[in-house]
């Protein structure tokens, strides 16, 4: 590639899709955001990264048929998401071949039709990043721009579910007043079917002012205030005294599920109900059936598998999750679940005595040792819900190639416009 300058205008032809979500163009030593493949566009650099120099598309001859004009008037540069200027359709598409192709010559008996709900408004959880931009005497609140440190000027989010979506420039004109507006780095958003909650991280002391008005935002608001002035042990409320936990609700299986604001949850709750029947449905539970729900979090397979077992032991390594696990089976009466607090990522983690079915829903970097125990100890039924192919594929492969049977796999799309695949897969040794 011949030397370029880096501010010049640059004419490519997009030859692939990264797994990020931005076009490739000339063999790969070129990013282009806001690109889809076989267009051919005009992009301005804006950045280099490990020897790569990335463009942002500015005009676009001969686009793909799949693209569409973004819901969100800051798609171009906020890094919330990759992949609004392509039609929802083409995305689980997209998803399907990166899943597909990560399998490799893997091959399901049936693929599961893609699990889908809203493309807007659905994202209950995000972490908004905050920056006192002192040239401008101004605050700044949202997402990271694309490949970018810098915070997007946004002003909404197409993405977020109500009233986080709106909530962008009264939390901007918040922080501003605030003596700490130049030591508050994030907030951390989280909302219930009832309540939502922000948790605002600040690196110096507030003063009474500075609690006086989050208070006063969070009443004018009807929203939780927690402050966080150090790690996750010192997250505490602030507003009001005596409102119950956020929650949500998986009404097939007459579950409430009561969270804090900085537990893990999934953040597509219409997606996450639809998942949890499907992965009932695919373990194939009945009143005879005993079951182990690995990584299982603060109960969301747990208890309504509950419902249908005969015993369900769930099993995470987070105290806090396993408490509130617990919390959550005691308040919806639930006797039949037991958790663990427990590392599954060393050798030897499963149980001595396994049942007739395992589910596990491990984080990105997958969940090896359990597979390699479950690969020489087999139990009749396996359902591995995922957020990385990669790793999903490294362990199927170990338990296909010890006897187990890959009978179904298919893509869960809870995260739309996003580049993060979500999938399922079931496996037997009937």
């Amino acid at each position: 590639m011949a030397k370029r300058k880096q501010r010049e205008p640059l004419a490519l032809t997009i030859e692939s899709l990264a797994d990020e979500g931005y076009g490739l163009a000339d063999g790969g030593r070129v990013g282009v955001t806001g690109a889809l493949p076989g267009e051919r566009v005009v992009a301005m650099p804006f950045t280099k990264k490990k020897r790569r120099l990335f463009a942002r598309a500015e005009s676009i001859d001969a686009p793909h048929q799949a693209r569409v004009d973004p819901p969100c008037a800051a798609a171009a540069w906020c890094g919330g998401c990759s992949l609004q200027h392509a039609d929802p359709d083409w995305q689980i598409a997209h998803k399907f071949d990166r899943l597909k192709s990560a399998f490799g010559g893997i091959e399901p008996d049936v693929w599961l039709p893609p699990l889908r709900g809203p493309v807007s408004k659905y994202r209950s959880k995000a972490r908004l990043a905050v920056k006192y931009v002192r040239a401008k005497e101004r605050v700044l609140v949202g997402f990271r721009e694309k490949m970018q440190p810098f915070v997007a000027d946004i002003s909404r989010c197409e993405i977020l579910v109500s009233p986080l979506n709106s909530m962008i420039e009264p939390l901007a004109a918040l922080v501003s007043r605030l003596s700490v507006a130049a030591a508050l780095p994030q907030i951390e958003v989280a909302c219930g079917e009832e309540r939502s909650a922000l948790v605002f991280r600040h690196l110096e002391p507030l003063t009474e002012a500075d609690v006086a008005m989050l208070c006063e935002f969070g009443a004018g608001h009807e929203i939780d205030i927690y402050a966080q002035p150090g790690g996750l042990d010192t997250v505490h409320k602030l507003f009001p005294d005596n409102e119950p936990r956020l929650h949500y609700t998986l009404p097939a299986h007459d579950i409430v599920m009561a969270f804090h604001p900085m537990d893990f949850t999934q953040v597509n709750q219409e997606i996450n109900r639809n998942l949890v029947d499907l992965a009932l449905d695919l373990l194939d539970v009945d009143a005879s059936t005993t079951v182990l729900d690995l990584f299982c979090g603060i109960g969301n397979f747990t208890l309504p598998l509950a419902r249908r077992a005969q015993r369900v032991h769930g099993v995470e390594l987070s105290e806090t999750s396993v408490e509130r696990a617990r919390e959550n089976a005691n308040r919806n009466r639930i006797r039949n679940a037991t958790f663990e607090a427990k590392d599954l990522f060393r050798e030897n983690a499963l149980p001595d005595v396994l049942p007739d079915r395992v589910l596990l829903d491990p984080p990105r970097s997958g969940a090896a040792a359990v597979c390699q125990g479950l690969a020489s100890r087999k139990v009749q039924r396996v359902v591995y819900v995922s957020c990385n192919p990669a790793t999903l594929a490294e362990d199927i492969r170990v338990l296909t190639e010890s006897g187990y049977r890959l009978e179904r796999a298919g893509v869960i799309d809870m995260f739309p416009h996003t580049t993060h695949v979500e999938s399922i897969a079931c496996l037997s040794t009937d």
